[in-house]
């Protein structure tokens, strides 16, 4: 248990070093959007850490963080190749906008506070069963627990990748503009993305969980399940979409907000 708590130790403190740094070069551009990509550096960075500064590399070490490594490497390029072509982030935008003129507060002060130290913090909590799944890895073979983890994994990584791509080619159809994306996996759920996403976190947990003391990773996929949910994910996103596509109305009225299901008839 020390050593687990000693790796969560050394990993916030790498997090919150990467984190001050990323912030000074927002400083720079003026545009802190580009953290949702370099949150999901961080945590391929914190599970690269943990592979490290744990012992051995057992299948379990490995299952772990090579799915972290492929979910954070795929996200992170995506985020950030969608941040050089489309430039800051409307949700950024307004945040930062409503609480320096609320506050008074600099801009350097504002991400500071409300965006780059949270993201740290919020990075480490999330990675909660990339760390601990290492830190009490044993030598032991995967479980049937564990291979269902590392299929749910597995499935989210495809799924939520699958998902991104649907949207991008989307979205950057000419023909599209102003219109609701409703085909392929977005037919059967608003946000095919974000499903995927929990879907990840969960089996990733599930692998940690069959160490045992593993199971105190639950924070982080409830954490992951309960913003893409309730915070920053279905109900940011959708706050003001109908003003902007009219049609959004009728496509939430037969579409499901999260878990996939056949649409439902408009009769």
């Amino acid at each position: 248990m020390m050593s687990a708590l000693s790796l969560l130790a050394l990993n916030l403190g790498a997090v919150l070093v990467l984190f001050s740094v990323l912030w000074g070069i927002a400083q720079i551009n003026r545009d802190p959007s580009f953290i949702d990509a370099f949150w999901a550096f961080s945590i391929l960075m914190i599970a690269g850490l943990s592979f490290l500064l744990t012992d051995g590399a057992t299948w379990r070490h490995m299952l772990i963080a090579g799915l972290a490594a492929l979910w954070g490497m795929r996200l992170g390029v995506h985020l950030f190749l969608r941040w050089r072509k489309e430039g800051a982030d409307r949700r950024y935008v307004k945040l930062l906008s409503s609480v320096r003129k609320k506050r008074g507060w600099s801009f350097a002060l504002t991400t500071a506070v409300f965006v780059f130290l949270p993201q740290a913090v919020l990075a480490w909590l999330t990675s909660l069963p990339v760390q601990l799944g290492q830190a009490f890895a044993s030598d032991a073979a995967l479980g049937a627990l564990g291979i269902a983890g590392a299929a749910l994994a597995l499935f989210g990584i495809v799924y939520e990748s699958l998902a991104d791509a649907q949207l991008s080619r989307f979205k950057h159809d000419p023909s599209k503009q102003g219109q609701v994306l409703d085909t392929g996996l977005w037919a059967w759920s608003r946000h095919p993305n974000y499903f995927g996403e929990v879907c990840v976190w969960w089996g990733l947990w599930l692998i940690a969980a069959e160490t045992g003391w593993g199971v105190l990773a639950l924070p982080g996929p409830v954490f992951v399940t309960f913003t893409l949910l309730k915070l920053s994910g279905v109900t940011l996103q959708e706050a003001d979409i109908e003003d902007r596509r009219p049609d959004y109305a009728r496509y939430k009225a037969r579409t499901s907000a999260f878990v996939p299901r056949p649409p439902r008839s408009e009769a």
